[in-house]
């Protein structure tokens, strides 16, 4: 499935539409270069998640958690400046193993082998200076879930 965001907004008002469906369990994995709107789509599926916190990129600190509605966590990581998965494996096991944690992921590929193949995978791709393309992969059913009939 393609969508293409024509601003931030439209980005923010998409990652609500995605938060909105969020029943926990789920793993959204972002691919695209710096500033293609990775944090900004994580910022919206923060507000479909009724997180009040002001959402912040991870890149220094690999992982943000956030408290959300229904008793559901977000969990934000950038692996951006990771060579090795090391620990950070282990400990992406555990978390996206807890059925009340959301796992956001950028840059995951230095984790690939630690995640399932049901994830919603989202590539990012700049068209313009403001307009993205946006490829939504379903991984599998829960994550085919948070696609069907989605619009913004």
């Amino acid at each position: 499935m393609f969508i293409e965001v024509k601003s931030e907004s439209e980005m923010k008002t998409l990652g609500a539409a995605i938060g909105g469906r969020l029943l926990g369990g789920e793993i959204i994995e972002l691919v695209g270069d710096v500033g293609a709107g990775k944090t900004t789509l994580t910022k919206g599926i923060a507000v479909g998640l009724a997180i009040a916190e002001y959402v912040q990129s991870p890149s220094f600190t690999i992982n943000r958690v956030y408290d959300g509605r229904d008793n559901l966590t977000l969990s934000h990581y950038d692996f951006y400046r990771l060579n090795d998965a090391g620990i950070m494996a282990n400990e992406l096991e555990e978390v996206t193993a807890d059925p009340s944690v959301i796992t956001v992921i950028e840059w995951a590929e230095v984790v690939e082998s630690a995640l399932q193949a049901d994830r919603l995978t989202i590539k990012i791709s700049s068209l313009s200076e403001t307009t993205r393309k946006l490829e939504l992969i379903a991984g599998g059913t829960n994550s085919r879930r948070l696609i069907e009939g989605l619009s913004i």
